[in-house]
C-alpha cells in the first residue's frame, strides 16, 4: 500500500544534488489553511494532510507535505481506512519498485499478504509489523486476497542513510513487539526505543515509532530532547496542549522536549514518530527516495526496462509502470 509521492506532496525537486545538509526546519509562520501549518504554542504545528489514491484506495497522506518533509528519517505516512474489503472489493497493489527507503507496514485491523522480489510471502495481521529495506532496489506487492471485513492501517517510509541506501534489500516480519504503559496510554514500540523498551526491528538511524492506544484520561510520554517528534492520530481525537488533533492531521512537535502530555476524551489511536533530524536533503518522487534527479531517472529507466536490479514478484497482480517525471528528460 505504498506510494506514490507526487509533486503536490513536496517542494519542487532540485535540479542538482544539494550542496549542503538540511538543518531542522523552523516552524512555518504561514497562516492556517490547506497545506499550511498552524502554530500552537512554542513547539507544535498542525499540518493538514491530503487525500491521495493508492491503487484505487483512498488514503490520508500527512507526510511528506510542502511545509514538513521529514520527521527524523520518517519521510512518508499514508493512513488507510478503516474500510470494508472483500474478495469482490479487494486491496490489490501490484508489483512496484523502491530505492533508498524502508517500508513499515502496520495494521490496526484486518490482514493482507506481502510478496517481494526477495521471495518473501508473508501474511500480515493486526498487531504485527512488516519491515522491508529497499537499499539499491526491491519490488513488492500488497494484496488482501480472500480477506473479508475491516481493513485499517498505516504505511510509512523511513529514508535510508548513505551507508545503507546503496546496499542489498532485506525483509523482516515481527509478530511480537514490546509494549509500555504510560498513564492511560499503551505504547507498542514499532521501531527504535521508547523509555527503555526496544523494538527488535532494524533501524539505520536513531528514531522511534510507537502505536499509542489511549483510554479516556491523560498520559505523559517520555521523549528524547535530541529528537524531533510528530503525532499522527489514526482514530478518535487527541489533545496536545490547547490543540485537538484528528485523523488527517500531523502534529509537528519539534525538538528539545523531555516529555509529551496527551489527553483523550474517549478511546483513541495515534502514532508517535521521532528521530534525529535527517542530515541529507531528500529527492522524493513516485516510489523512490534519492538525493538527485539523476538517481531517480536511472531507477525509473531500470524499472521500465525490467532490469535485474528490481527482480520479480510471484503474483498475478499487474506490474505498475512508472509515470513520466515532472522534469525535462536528460
Amino acid at each position: 500500500m505504498s506510494g506514490p509521492v507526487l509533486p503536490v506532496d513536496v517542494a519542487p525537486v532540485p535540479a542538482q544534488p544539494p550542496a549542503s545538509s538540511l538543518p531542522p526546519s523552523p516552524l512555518p509562520a504561514a497562516p492556517p489553511g490547506p497545506d499550511r501549518a498552524a502554530p500552537v504554542g512554542p513547539e507544535l504545528a498542525v499540518i493538514e494532510g491530503r487525500t491521495a489514491d493508492v491503487g484505487g484506495i483512498p488514503v490520508r497522506r500527512v507526510l511528506p507535505r510542502r511545509v514538513r518533509r521529514t520527521i527524523g528519517a520518517w519521510c512518508f505516512v499514508d493512513h488507510l481506512g478503516p474500510m470494508t474489503i472483500s474478495p469482490s472489493n479487494p486491496v490489490a497493489v501490484g508489483p512496484h519498485p523502491h530505492i533508498g527507503l524502508a517500508t513499515v507496514t502496520w495494521l490496526l485491523s484486518g490482514r493482507q499478504v506481502h510478496r517481494d522480489s526477495l521471495g518473501s510471502e508473508q501474511v500480515l495481521r493486526a498487531g504485527e509489523l512488516n519491515l522491508m529495506s529497499a537499499g539499491h532496489g526491491v519490488t513488492h506487492a500488497e494484496e488482501s486476497e480472500d480477506h473479508r471485513g475491516e481493513l485499517h492501517g498505516v504505511q510509512l517510509w523511513v529514508a535510508q542513510p548513505e551507508h545503507t541506501r546503496h546496499g542489498p534489500p532485506a525483509f523482516a516480519h515481527h509478530a511480537e513487539l514490546p509494549v509500555a504503559r504510560f498513564g492511560s496510554a499503551e505504547a507498542t514500540v514499532l521501531l527504535g526505543e521508547l523509555d527503555g523498551n526496544v523494538s527488535p526491528a532494524r533501524t539505520d538511524t536513531p528514531l522511534v515509532g510507537a502505536d499509542l492506544t489511549l483510554r479516556a484520561g491523560g498520559a505523559v510520554l517520555p521523549l528524547r530532547r535530541d529528537f524531533e517528534h510528530g503525532l499522527v492520530v489514526l482514530a478518535g481525537s487527541v489533545q496536545v496542549g490547547a490543540q485537538v488533533l484528528r485523523p488527517g492531521q500531523l502534529g509537528y512537535l519539534g525538538a528539545g522536549r523531555d516529555e509529551l502530555p496527551l489527553r483523550a476524551g474517549e478511546g483513541a489511536r495515534a502514532l508517535l514518530l521521532g528521530g534525529e533530524p535527517f542530515a541529507d536533503e531528500l529527492v522524493m518522487w513516485w516510489n523512490f527516495v534519492a538525493r538527485s534527479r539523476t538517481e531517480i531517472d536511472a531507477a525509473r529507466a531500470d524499472w521500465q526496462a525490467g532490469a535485474d536490479r528490481f527482480g520479480t514478484v510471484a503474483t498475478t497482480a499487474r506490474r505498475i509502470p512508472a509515470p513520466e517525471p515532472p522534469w525535462p528528460a536528460g
